[in-house]
């Protein structure tokens, strides 16, 4: 699997913003792909070493719009730690206004 197929975006959230401050960061990643990847994937494309991979299942919502009910799709989730001292860029500069 291809680093750009592994990688499917960042999750944006207060959390996320929280935890990127101490060096981790949050990504939606394929359903398929195990830690090894992930981190091969993260250090492909940002140029950072990872010392760490969490993942963890994200498991769908029932949602309705009026008479119509459906549930929201499941996803993976990856938190992976980075060396101290190395940043990943799309994170920088963003700040949560309190």
């Amino acid at each position: 699997m291809d680093a750009t197929q592994v990688i499917i975006r960042p999750v944006v959230s207060e959390k996320t913003y929280v935890l990127a401050e101490v060096g981790k960061y949050t990504f939606r990643v394929a359903d398929t792909a195990h830690k090894t990847q992930i981190r091969q994937a993260i250090e492909q494309l940002f140029d950072v070493k990872v010392e760490a991979v969490r993942t963890s299942s994200v498991k769908s919502k029932p949602k309705r719009r009026g008479q119509t009910a459906g549930r929201t799709r499941r996803w993976k989730k990856a938190v992976v730690q980075v060396r101290a001292g190395d940043t990943i860029p799309i994170f920088r500069g963003l700040e949560v206004s309190e």
